[in-house]
């Protein structure tokens, strides 16, 4: 029950894994750090549980994510009673957080963010984050809601299926023509490739695919961390890569690529997945995202 987690000592916490330290916690909290150490501790005590990992920066554990966010619910509930209470300060915008990845980020999800009115009074914090890892944000309570892979919902979450983004096997004409030659199994094997970054194994379960699992992605990789500059990295022939539809029509339309498996293209489905909290702010985003959702994504 409420009642038995004091908001005092629940809020401190979360002051603690926002600001790092026990100490610049209580900077912000305008107490002592004994005061916050003792807060803390009491509540560890109330829930028998070590909520805290004593490092450097302090992590929550997995019982203190569940508590980080509670406190990030309750303090969004409070906002937006007082919005409506007319209590809040008329200067202060209501601030929204979502993971997204970046994928979505270059393509369809800023049109969703323009579809809400400007007297809203909404400031988006964008987390980005590859979509098989967005829900970790929402499982530690750092986000509210996160554009996802995962159908299954965060323990307190809600979780609605957006559609899927479609994946071209694209390359440089002259790269596809000189590099990726028949049987394409072994050479799209051999091939270099772009990737996003060292967890991004997209390209290496294209390759599965098409091998049967014998062999992955090439060994000659090139890592380009923002979804703009992958593509323009596959166009100008560093390597062959999965493009996003929306990004690799233009590329097609002005000869920089081909796809060089037609019928190969990858659907990789979306999932929205916000808090289960009875939220104006987060309930607009949400129709926003499906609304732009639907037009971007292939159902």
């Amino acid at each position: 029950m409420m009642e038995d987690l004091p908001l005092d000592q629940v809020r401190t916490l979360l002051a603690v894994v926002d600001e790092g330290t026990f100490d610049a916690a209580a900077a912000a909290l305008h107490v002592t750090p004994s005061a916050v150490s003792q807060r803390v501790k009491a509540l560890e005590q109330r829930t028998g549980r070590v909520l805290l990992l004593r490092t450097r920066p302090v992590r929550p554990t997995e019982s203190g994510e569940v508590l980080v966010r509670l406190a990030r619910q309750v303090a969004r509930l409070e906002r937006d009673a007082y919005a409506e209470l007319g209590l809040s300060d008329a200067g202060e915008p209501t601030r929204v957080s979502v993971a997204v990845n970046a994928d979505s980020l270059a393509t369809w999800f800023l049109d969703a963010l323009v579809r809400l009115p400007a007297r809203s009074r909404l400031c988006f914090e964008l987390r980005r984050e590859d979509e098989s890892h967005t829900a970790a944000l929402l499982r530690e309570g750092t986000v509210m809601a996160a554009v996802t892979s995962s159908p299954e919902p965060v323990p307190g979450c809600s979780v609605r299926r957006l559609g899927a983004m479609r994946y071209l096997p694209v390359a440089h004409p002259e790269f596809a023509a000189e590099l990726l030659t028949e049987p394409l199994e072994e050479s799209v094997a051999a091939a270099p490739v772009v990737v996003f970054d060292r967890r991004d194994d997209f390209q290496d379960r294209f390759v599965r695919r098409l091998t049967g699992g014998r062999r992955g992605a090439g060994s000659r990789r090139h890592h380009v961390p923002t979804s703009e500059g992958f593509a323009e990295a596959v166009a100008a022939g560093l390597g062959w890569g999965m493009v996003p539809e929306a990004q690799a029509v233009p590329l097609l339309r002005a000869g920089r690529v081909t796809v060089f498996a037609p019928d190969r293209a990858v659907d990789a489905p979306l999932y929205w997945q916000q808090w289960k909290l009875d939220s104006p702010a987060l309930a607009a985003v949400a129709d926003a995202v499906m609304a732009a959702a639907a037009g971007a994504l292939h159902r």
